[in-house]
């Protein structure tokens, strides 16, 4: 681990958009990219330089016994002023980066957490919990205007393993830690907390926490709130610690409050994880099907047997295409099985056999030692790595070029997916005057349903692609209510989804989420506009 952190720390985050600086397409694979995509420019559009953003002097200083906390650098401000959604690349390629932070702090430990809280809400500075900032969703982004500044709390200094319990087979953890570091601390004990999100290069364990992530596995352990055995979070009204326990059947459980609650309830500085041993035995193989809809039977086959194959992701022809998976106008499923105590291939077996009875077309069959690779499977594995670095390449073209998921019934489902496509394309036409590309893909499955996963590509409107995706999104939104799908399966709600999350949501369990925050937050000072307003806030009403 040590030769790799070194290669972490040695490369350059991009201030504007994902991940690493050397890792972004050259213009000329920009241009390579748009030509794919009708309406697009002719030439990439320029880098963006943090100078040519003209960003002001911070509205507030912080005490002089918090200073050694707090930076004003222009660069960090930037970088911390908003996550990694298409909107949010876009906007920083045409100079339009929204609110930029007054101050960005770095606390190392709880007491810093609330010494900051507490200054912050003395001063109405709103405080905006930052991990590896790769929201897709609004999420560490200030939109008000309410308050006289904005403060960008970034955890990545808190950072440790704190403690490893080998019996029980978990770690006490701060927040803060980047995945690659987390696993590497856990790696020379023979552990692992297996939970790999597209953005495990650049978010945080807290993050994960925050938003209810999605992770590796697509079945039974689908999400972070499965590995989570008990928090510590640091709000402004205090410090709520709960229990590490296996379970416990004692009321509401406390930590359900903070999971998911984005940073508007309080601050999660550290947490007692559940880990397993490293998985010793992989296999995988990829299944091609003629046809898409006979391939959702085949998945829910799977689903609802007791294979539970880490990896089950179907691929519409679409999505197969853009991948490299497949190019003969196949669905492509992309299955992978592993255990740390014993082969796998038995699973893998039973799981393909159980695809041919649905009209499944097997590949090349398991991966593993000695046997053959699966073409598909790397394909599939290669362009998920650097489909976030390809989206930024489109952007530069003037493409419009987004992702968003959703998760609903199986009964439900093939209807969904029509009605996405169908009705985000028509829009997409409307808006530009060109086809769009509208792919779906399954990435979790469960015995009652599934999350689809849909990706839309179009030419863009010069200096009017937010406008344009703004647009879809309202329709994709609007189609997903209908349909009751969720406005989001693992991404968070973030300010992106809130006109639709505040449709989904209960009004009487909104009150109660208003109630929560005047408690823990009465400055309303935490990520303000994140799931819920505060009571206090102009034109909410009050419980």
């Amino acid at each position: 681990m040590p030769d790799e952190t070194v290669a972490r720390t040695s490369r350059t985050r991009s201030w504007w958009g994902w991940g690493w600086v050397d890792s972004h397409p050259d213009d000329a694979e920009c241009m390579a990219l748009g030509a794919l995509v009708p309406g697009t420019l002719a030439r990439p559009l320029p880098l963006p330089e943090v100078a040519g953003l003209r960003i002001g002097s911070p509205a507030v200083d912080a005490p002089r016994s918090l200073a050694h906390l707090v930076t004003y650098d222009p660069e960090a401000r930037a970088a911390h002023a908003r996550g990694k959604a298409y909107r949010d690349v876009t906007r920083a390629l045409r100079g339009r980066p929204g609110r930029i932070p007054d101050l960005v702090a770095c606390p190392a430990r709880d007491q810093d957490v609330a010494d900051l809280l507490e200054w912050a809400g003395e001063q109405q500075v709103a405080v905006i919990p930052y991990g590896g900032g790769s929201s897709v969703v609004g999420g560490v982004e200030y939109r008000g205007g309410e308050h006289r500044a904005v403060m960008s709390l970034d955890l990545t200094a808190m950072n440790q393993v704190l403690e490893i319990d080998t019996d029980s087979r978990a770690a006490r953890i701060q927040a803060g830690v980047l995945g690659p570091d987390l696993e590497g601390q856990l790696r020379p004990h023979g552990l692992t907390l297996r939970h790999f999100p597209q953005s495990f290069e650049f978010s945080t364990l807290g993050g994960w926490l925050a938003t209810r992530a999605g992770g590796h596995y697509a079945t039974v352990r689908t999400h972070i709130d499965d590995f989570a055995q008990s928090l510590r979070v640091v709000t402004p009204a205090g410090t709520s610690a709960s229990w590490r326990l296996p379970a416990s059947g004692a009321g509401p459980s406390p930590d359900r409050l903070f999971l998911g609650s984005e940073g508007s309830l309080g601050v999660i500085t550290e947490a007692w994880m559940r880990l397993q041993e490293r998985p010793r035995h992989k296999a995988s193989a990829s299944v091609s099907f003629a046809e898409f809809r006979t391939a959702l039977g085949a998945v829910r086959a799977l689903a609802q047997s007791d294979l539970a194959p880490a990896n089950c992701r179907l691929l519409d022809p679409g999505e197969a295409a853009l991948s490299g998976a497949a190019e003969d106008g196949s669905a492509v499923l992309v299955l992978g099985f592993e255990s740390s105590t014993g082969p796998v291939e038995g699973r893998l077996d039973q799981a393909l056999e159980l695809a041919r009875a649905h009209g499944g077309r097997t590949g090349a069959g398991a991966t593993g030692p000695g046997a053959p690779a699966d073409e598909a499977v790397g394909a599939w594995r290669s362009a998920f790595l650097r489909m976030p670095y390809l989206r930024d390449g489109l952007a530069r073209m003037g493409a419009v070029t987004e992702t968003f998921e959703t998760a609903t019934t199986w009964d439900r489902l093939p209807a969904l997916i029509d009605a996405v496509r169908t009705e985000v394309g028509a829009a997409a036409f409307k808006a530009t005057g060109h086809p769009a590309i509208v792919n779906c893909r399954l990435t979790h499955v469960y015995p009652d349903g599934a999350a689809p996963y849909f990706t839309v590509i179009a030419a863009g409107r010069p200096g009017d692609e937010v406008a344009v995706w703004d647009d879809l999104k309202a329709v994709a939104g609007d189609v997903l209510h209908r349909h009751r799908a969720t406005v989001t399966h693992h991404h968070a709600v973030g300010r992106d989804h809130r006109p639709h999350y505040d449709l989904q949501r209960p009004e009487l369990f909104a009150r109660v989420l208003r109630a929560a925050k005047e408690v823990l937050d009465p400055g309303g000072v935490l990520n303000p506009g994140v799931l819920v307003d505060s009571r206090k806030a102009p034109g909410d009403m009050c419980c």
